[in-house]
């Protein structure tokens, strides 16, 4: 899609989102885990023996110093039973605005995650899809990335990465 950027004046061309179809666990799964599990366009459910966990599709946008747009990531989120079924019970409900924390389940491309990078996650039903921020507090390149900026040749590699498969 073209448009003229109110930003700069010229014309542009959308970057495409870099989206992932699941929360990262679900790739992990046995053929017996996935049978106990569901996943949908905006939910996912896994049951395993002992527990179950809760994930939710999430936007999550960077910011581009050197750039009119942004990079816009489709991830999941994992959120505590209660806040799933909340979510859940008012998905349909237009006028529904809520938060909630949640922990990034998904690893972004040139970034190491030895654990999970906890969230706050904004519900607002009239725009589509919660947004999500990363807690500025923990101490991950990923986030000191998203509060500081990427240049236009990082997002574009990304991008990249996500169309060439490379």
């Amino acid at each position: 899609m073209k448009y003229i950027c109110q930003c700069c004046g010229e014309e542009k061309e959308d970057w495409p989102a870099i989206a992932f179809s699941a929360p990262s666990p679900y790739f992990h799964l046995t053929e017996e885990e996935l049978e106990h599990s569901e996943l949908t366009s905006d939910t996912c459910i896994i049951n395993y023996p002992d527990h179950t966990n809760y994930f939710i599709r999430v936007v999550l946008v960077q910011e581009v110093d050197d750039s009119c747009q942004d990079l816009e990531y489709g991830v999941w989120v994992s959120l505590s039973e209660k806040s799933f079924n909340n979510y859940i019970e008012n998905y349909d409900d237009k006028n529904f605005e809520g938060g909630c924390f949640g922990w990034l389940s998904n690893y972004i491309p040139d970034y190491e995650f030895d654990e999970a990078i906890p969230t706050d996650v904004f519900i607002d039903n009239k725009i589509g899809r919660p947004f999500i921020y990363p807690h500025e507090s923990c101490e991950h390149p990923f986030v000191k990335d998203f509060y500081s900026g990427i240049s236009k040749e990082e997002a574009e590699k990304r991008i990249g990465v996500v169309l060439n498969g490379s």
